[in-house]
This record gives structure tokens, sequence and C-alpha cells, in this order.
């Protein structure tokens, strides 16, 4: 086998998160996208000394549970993976999958307990973050989503159905309004361009919008004809923000140089579990609120009490899991390396008057010295890649009696559990938790207990 030659396989596995394999000559075949049960003819696009990877050219025969995907982009845009999978299997599979991952690494008991479903299927995501760019080279401007197995093509995805009627209205009037002033998008390539991506957020329990289009600073903006048509738009949520935020950077990230308020404040307020939180355009926020209540649900269930406990929440984001968990415990330390979201989570505490919650800006690495407190329990919640490993020594060697281990990356949680096991450490249940219906991604909970000595 060769790069380019044309093969027929039965996908008969799943990787995570959706890496559909077979075998085929000897080799193991990866196909990203295909899953279990379909014949694909695909093409050769990397060959390996143990395995190939292939792009599917087409589905010969679907998989016998296979439904119509809801999405009529769901071909060719990358957001949603599973959109022609039932929930109920896609459940199976990140439960399989996630099961599988632990097993290989945990040798003792330990209680899995049963995957909690989203409560929201469609229309559940309370942020996106849209690109500009164009589905073909010198096509006219889009806006959505990038196109599946390409970093350059954009999909407008006025009808993504993972986020609701107002999110929809505001991307294909943005997107009409642009193509009608002939800006320019920023091309990666030659790094000239001006429009980059449109923040949206709108908060589940308030309905609460914030706008944020962000830009370069090769272009100008008409401020008040923009403004002017956000604020005509028939939403059913309130417009709280519209933001522009310059960012001249050649990272493919949505983030800003500089933020200019065009209308109202840069925050929204959402509601968790009778909690307020106020988040700004870039501060970490759960993406589906009422998926976030039963995760958080679900923290508090398996620590218990906190009365009069120390808590320590590394890697806090806005601060949600602390102030979740403040109300009993004696005291409540975030570590968060994002300034923005440090200041939204001390705003929040003095909002939810929690006066035993302080959070840190800083990483994790270097701060995690600095706190005195001998804490009771230490929550941890790290980006996908997981725990840094010069951290992930230091946090063990506080030695608390109960660890909380929230991943959004199995493979990442499978990679970081030996370091809490060779240290005394026994995981006694995991959890997962559906935060991302329709993709491959999934949260999962670990509660881990130091050993008897």
């Amino acid at each position: 086998m060769k790069k380019n030659d044309i093969i027929e396989v039965t996908i008969d596995g799943l990787d995570f998160p959706n890496v559909g394999t077979s075998t085929y000559e000897g080799k193991q075949i990866k196909i990203k996208n295909a899953i279990p049960g379909q014949r694909v003819r695909a093409r050769i696009s990397r060959t390996r000394k143990e395995s190939v990877e292939a792009k599917t050219i087409e589905v010969i025969d679907h998989a016998d549970y296979e439904c119509e995907p809801q999405c009529p982009h769901f071909n060719l845009c990358g957001g949603c993976t599973y959109q022609n999978v039932p929930y109920e299997k896609q459940l199976q599979i990140k439960y399989d999958q996630v099961k599988t991952m632990l097993d290989s690494v945990l040798t003792e008991d330990y209680e899995f307990l049963s995957i909690v479903p989203s409560p929201k299927k469609e229309e559940y995501r309370n942020k996106m973050e849209f690109s500009f760019g164009d589905e073909m080279k010198e096509g006219p401007l889009s806006l959505g989503m990038h196109k599946r197995n390409s970093f350059r093509s954009v999909v407008s995805t006025c009808s993504c159905s993972i986020v609701d009627e107002d999110f929809r209205q505001i991307l294909c009037r943005i997107l009409d309004y642009f193509q009608g002033n002939s800006q320019t998008y920023y091309n990666k390539s030659t790094n000239i361009g001006y429009l980059r991506y449109l923040l949206v957020r709108k908060a589940e329990k308030t309905g609460q919008i914030l706008i944020n289009l962000i830009t370069t600073s090769q272009g100008t903006l008409n401020k008040t004809e923009f403004v002017d048509l956000i604020l005509s738009l028939n939403l059913k949520g309130t417009v709280k923000c519209i933001a522009h935020s310059i960012f001249d950077g050649m990272a493919d990230v949505a983030r800003a140089d500089e933020t200019k308020i065009l209308y109202g404040e840069d925050r929204i307020v959402e509601e968790l579990l009778g909690l307020k939180f106020n988040i700004s355009s870039f501060s970490f926020f759960q993406t589906n609120s009422l998926g976030a209540e039963k995760l958080y649900s679900i923290v508090r269930d398996f620590i218990g009490t906190t009365k009069d406990k120390v808590i320590f929440d590394l890697y806090s984001g806005t601060g949600t899991i602390g102030q979740i968990l403040a109300p009993a415990a004696k005291n409540v330390t975030g570590i968060e390396i994002v300034e923005a979201a440090v200041e939204k989570a001390n705003e929040n505490a003095e909002l939810n008057r929690l006066d035993n919650c302080t959070f840190i800006a800083g990483d994790v690495l270097k701060k995690i010295d600095e706190l005195q407190d001998k804490p009771d329990i230490i929550v941890l919640d790290p980006p996908r890649e997981g725990i840094h490993p010069k951290a992930i020594q230091k946090i063990i060697d506080h030695k608390p009696e109960t660890f909380i281990y929230i991943s959004c990356k199995p493979t990442s949680l499978a990679k970081d559990l030996p370091f809490f096991l060779n240290s005394g450490y026994k995981v006694e249940k995991v959890q997962c938790v559906d935060m991302f219906p329709m993709t491959g991604h999934v949260e999962t909970v670990v509660l881990m207990s130091r050993a008897e000595e």
C-alpha cells in the first residue's frame, strides 16, 4: 500500500474520539469520521510502519444503526461527528471508550457509573467561535465552521443544529453584512486580510447575549452601522454586549490584543445551581450550561460533605466549581492562568456573597508552591492536554484526602492517573457526563482517595 491508493474496508473498531479502524493486508487502517459497521471506499493519505491513515471517498454500505443527520451541514462541516448516530448509541460509544481506556491503567476494582446524558441534545451550546474564510479558493466570503478534513476552507453554517435560532440569525445577518461591503477575511498563508472570528455567547438561564467581532488591524469597522444591525435583529435573547477585538497575532485562535466595547459591557450573567456567574468574551465557561449543572452536581455528590474543609480548585476558570463547593467549606483557593477569568472568578465570588473564596492568576506549576494551607480536597479541571508533567507531582505532594479529577479528554486522563496511583491514591468512582452531543467528546469525573498507609 502506498499514498493515494484506493481501498475498500469494513470498519470494525473506533479509537477515541472519532477514528474508525479496520485491517487491510495485515495493517491497521485508521479513517477519521468513519464508524463501526460502515463499509467505505477510502484513499490512503499516510503510511506508517504499523498503521495506515486514509480518508473516506464514499460510504458503500451504512451501519445498520445509522440515522438521518438532523443538520444539513453534517457531511461538510467538521464541527459534529455523530449526527448520523442515534443518541443512545452515542452514549454507549463514549461509555465504552472511556471504560476501555481506564481499564488499561487501573488494576484495582473501581465503580464505573452509567453515563449521564445531556439535558439537551440539540441547541445546547452557549458559546461559538465562528471563523471567517471561504469554502473554495477565491469563492464568496463564508462564516461558520472549518470544513471537514480541511484547515483552510470554512463552511457557512447558517442552519447549525447545536446552537439555537439566535446564534443562527446573528451568524447569517453578519455574514450578509460583510458580504455586502467587500471586507476580506484574514488569510493564514499570507497574513493579509481583516475578518477573523465572530464570537457569540448566550446564557441558557438568563438569555443574555454577548457578540465579539475579532479582526486584524488591516481594515476599519463602521461601528454605528454594525451595532445598529445587531440591535435590529428579532432575537429571543437580550443583547448585553457588542464588542470589537483586534488581534494581529499569527496564531489561529480567537483572542485579542485590544478590545473595544461598542455597546453595553463585556459580560453576561449565567446561573448554575442557584449561583450567578459573570462571563466575559474570553473567560472559560462550560459550553453546555444545563450539562454543567449535571457535571457539577456529580462533583458535589462524589465529594460529599465539604463542612470545614480546605479546598484547592486548580485550573479554576471563572471559579464555578470552587464556588459551588464553597458554601459549607472552610475556604476555597483557585488557581487559573487566564487573568481575565480570575478577575471574573473573584467578581463572581463577590456576586454570590462568598467571602471564603480566593482566586489567583498564574500557572499552577508555579503558584501551587505559594499555597500555605493543607488541603483536604483538591479539584482538578485541567485543559485538554492534561496536567503538566512538572506540576502533577507538586500537586500530589500536598497529600489531600480526596482528589476530584474532571477530564475533557480521556486519553489525557489515562496518561495522568498512574502518577496518582503510584503515590498511594486509589480510584473509587468514575462517571462520564455527555456535555457535547453529536461530537466524540465527553467529560469524565474521577474520585480518588488516599489509601491507608
